[in-house]
């Protein structure tokens, strides 16, 4: 017989596994700017970041678990697993950023990335919002509001990059910095596209939902 109790318990914890990846991408912000504050901490950071990475990828792995185990899901399976592939990237990048960082922090310790942070706080945590509003089935005004300020950070990423590397490229750095600070730019703008991937996911979930 259908169990309706075990079904909507399924259901739930689809829902649970995605917004405990969301929060896992919005703590790895946190760790990032613990870094950036005290760069010098040696591997600490690092052993965080794998820690926190592979309990995102075990979240991925019990979710692709479930879809195996499910016979119905409370959304489509391949939109559950592409936002389960999106949200996984963002600690991933981040912790690529950190083991960039810490191979010469000395170099990067007057660096201020302080505006990176502050557009990629807002944009993990409406990436937190977003997922958390899909087991309430949301309406599409709502997530479409929240999906074009990910595209309005977005834009303002483009636009600090440039403004980034307009100083870069004056001549004023020595080589090995300029390849070393873009690459490091290059990284947490990477990040916020990842918030904007999850972003389209969800609203084009919602969509074909409504």
């Amino acid at each position: 017989m259908f169990s309706l109790q075990r079904f909507f318990g399924r259901s739930e914890l689809f829902f649970d596994l995605l917004e405990q990846s969301a929060r896992e991408a919005r703590e790895s912000v946190d760790l990032i700017k613990s870094t950036l504050i005290n760069p010098a901490k040696g591997q600490s950071p690092l052993d965080e970041f794998a820690l926190l990475r592979k309990k995102d990828k075990r979240i991925t792995e019990e979710i692709r678990e479930a879809l195996t185990q499910t016979f119905v899901t409370p959304l489509e399976r391949e939109d559950i697993e592409a936002l389960a592939i999106a949200l996984y990237k963002i600690p991933k990048t981040l912790e690529k950023f950190c083991e960039r960082l810490l191979l010469s922090p000395d170099r990067f310790h007057a660096e201020d990335f302080s505006r990176q942070m502050q557009l990629l706080e807002q944009a993990t945590e409406t990436v937190l919002k977003m997922t958390r509003a899909l087991r309430s089935s949301p309406g599409i005004e709502s997530i479409k509001e929240q999906n074009e300020k990910l595209q309005y950070l977005e834009g303002e990423a483009d636009k600090l990059m440039l403004e980034l590397l307009r100083s870069l490229y004056s001549g004023k750095q020595d080589p090995v910095t300029v390849i070393s600070k873009k690459d490091l730019y290059d990284l947490l703008e990477k990040v916020i596209d990842r918030c904007r991937d999850v972003g389209n996911v969800i609203f084009h979930v919602v969509l074909k939902n409504s």
